[in-house]
């Protein structure tokens, strides 16, 4: 297929040289404006890129088909160039397809592989090597990610094994000198492991502190809200009364329960996820609980897919805000810290409140 093929040579410096400049040159070109065209909000909701929504290493192989040929046919051009020109050698060959890995897997690892002193003392070798670097101020932020799928969160099966690898992943967090540890979206449920207090309960010598952000906080600010659960509507009510005017729904909201909402109704999702249904046009549809990231918080541009960019959810603030504050308290079960002081503590360390969504 290729000339001379069967007989490549180890190695020669002029495809080196070939590789090197087409790689650096067109190849780096073309991928960087379209990463940026992918992670643009627009295609971002709705492509699919990164369908991991924490950052690991897997995160820079999680894409649509299309993507993975394009990216294929991008990086395989300086491979393809060297051949055909009779320029091509195996070492090179072999040392530029381990490079684009290493460097993709690296930098959607979520943890800072390469110290930045480094980069400081030479700095040309940001253009050949990136690593993730995410911080508030001072704060250094890192994610353990475990694997499970959506499916096995909804099971009827006994989530036991779910919660040994949230604790393990508590536990190691502490052993490396975490501060404090807020859970994933899915990983804080109350049927599974009351809302992350059965580690507390399990781990009384804890050093490490578990938060948890609530949507409880809506009523405890004095907003009457609707629920179409009875079980949480009962709840709702012992803690905080039955006058009820905004509809609190869930992720399992259907068409169906929509229609029987007046119209001008504003829909608040208190789960972590939004309603996947169809939209009435008459109705207003607020975002999951969320506030827009502060200035300081660098290279965080999208948390979930569904929220615009550089908005984070209240779940992921909770724990930001209580490590930013040194409290030295557990914020998991059904123990709440004090809505306002929680509140100004937030809006202190630049976190805004969204803007109500206009009718649509």
């Amino acid at each position: 297929m290729l000339p001379g093929g069967t007989q490549f040579p180890i190695w020669r410096l002029d495809g080196v040289i070939l590789m090197a400049l087409l790689h650096a040159g067109p190849v780096e070109f073309v991928y960087y404006w379209l990463h940026r065209a992918l992670h643009h909000h627009y295609l971002y909701s709705r492509s699919h890129h990164h369908s991991s929504i924490v950052p690991e290493p897997i995160t820079s192989v999680t894409r649509p088909f299309a993507e993975h040929i394009t990216y294929f046919v991008l990086f395989a051009t300086p491979l393809i160039t060297t051949a055909l020109t009779g320029a091509g050698s195996i070492v090179p060959a072999f040392g530029y397809i381990t490079y684009i890995d290493l460097m993709n897997n690296m930098g959607h690892c979520n943890f800072g592989l390469i110290p930045k002193w480094l980069f400081t003392i030479f700095p040309p070798l940001k253009y050949l090597m990136y690593t993730p670097s995410n911080r508030l101020n001072k704060l250094k932020l890192q994610t353990w990610a475990k694997s499970k799928y959506n499916m096995q969160y909804f099971s009827q099966q006994p989530n036991e094994s779910i919660n040994r690898l949230i604790e393990e992943a508590i536990l190691e967090a502490e052993e490396k000198g975490a501060r404090v540890i807020s859970l994933g979206l899915l990983n804080q449920g109350e049927e599974l492991n009351r809302y992350g207090g059965l580690f507390v309960h399990k781990n009384p010598e804890l050093k490490i502190k578990v938060a948890y952000a609530t949507a409880f906080a809506l009523c405890q600010k004095g907003i009457q809200v609707v629920t179409l659960r009875e079980d949480e509507h009962e709840k709702l009510i012992r803690s905080f009364g039955s006058n009820l005017k905004i509809w609190l729904v869930g992720n399992g909201l259907t068409e169906e329960e929509q229609s029987k909402a007046e119209r001008g109704t504003m829909f608040v999702p208190f789960s972590q996820f939004p309603p996947a249904t169809k939209r009435r046009k008459d109705c207003t549809y607020h975002l999951t609980l969320a506030m827009a990231t502060p200035a300081a918080l660098e290279n965080v541009d999208s948390c979930e897919n569904w929220l615009p960019r550089r908005v984070m959810s209240a779940w992921r603030i909770g724990g930001i805000v209580h490590a930013l504050e040194g409290w030295n308290e557990h914020e998991c079960g059904y123990t709440i810290s004090n809505v306002d002081t929680v509140w100004d503590a937030a809006l202190r360390h630049g976190f805004l409140p969204l803007t109500i969504p206009t009718q649509s």
